[in-house]
This record gives structure tokens, sequence and C-alpha cells, in this order.
């Protein structure tokens, strides 16, 4: 770009577009588990869950209860059963959000270089812009 006094100067172009990673159908199941499991929501069901589950095994009437008091068994079957399915695919989910974490510091650093090179730029033409304004000074205060 062509400025009033007939110097040219780079801007710097800033791609705001998402990095991208590359999602198979499964990424993006693992990405939308990672996400939902990593929730208060996700924590507050389980907690919910679990706790009725425990405490109505503890003191609903002996005739009702299915998980008996105090091996739990088969909440612990259930309860491993739900973190052997979800750990590997939380695992899946972080390391694409890595990658992509990856990719924006990329994108920043590009962006911290064009930067620094504009700032570069206007500093040598404000050094230029200031000798000037003092050889205007300089031949003023001669006059």
């Amino acid at each position: 770009m062509a400025n009033t006094n007939g110097h040219s100067r780079k801007t710097a172009v800033v791609d705001a577009e998402t990095p991208k990673v590359r999602t198979t159908p499964l990424n993006r199941l693992a990405l939308w588990i990672t996400r939902r499991v990593g929730s208060m929501g996700f924590f507050l069901l389980i907690f919910s869950w679990t706790a009725f589950w425990l405490l109505w095994n503890m003191f609903a009437p002996k005739s009702v209860r299915f998980d008996p008091y105090p091996g739990f068994v088969l909440w612990l079957f259930i309860s491993n059963m739900i973190q052997l399915f979800l750990m590997p695919l939380i695992m899946i989910g972080q390391n694409l959000q890595g990658r992509g974490a990856e990719e924006r510091a990329k994108g920043d650093y590009k962006v911290n270089l064009k930067s620094e090179s504009e700032i570069q730029e206007i500093k040598r033409q404000l050094a230029e812009i200031l000798g000037r304004l003092d050889e205007l000074k300089a031949a003023n205060s001669a006059k």
C-alpha cells in the first residue's frame, strides 16, 4: 500500500479462521463426549445417580433392594464399565483439543512475527519523520 509520500508499507494479514484438526466421525464423537463429560452437569448427573443408587439399596425396604449393601457389586460393575468406555474417548478428545491448541499457537506466532515487522517499519518511518521535522526546525530557526 502506498502512502502520501510515495513510500510503500506492508500490512499484516490476520487469518481469523479457526485451525482445522482432522475430524472423523469417531473423532467428533470423542470431542463431543470430552466436552460433555468435562462439565458440571455430568458430574451432578453421576453424583445424583450414585447417591440415589447407594441410598436406595441401603434404606429402601429389603424386598425392593436390587444391589445389596455393603458390596454394591452391580453399582461397582456399572461404574467401572462407564469409566472403561469413557477414559479412552476422553483421552482421544483431549489429544484432538491439544492439536487444535498447537495450531492456534502456530497461527498466533505467525501473527506476532508479522506484527513485529510492522512495528519495526513504523519505528523506521517515525524516525524518518522526526528527522525531517528536525531539519524543518533547523531551517526555520536559521531564517
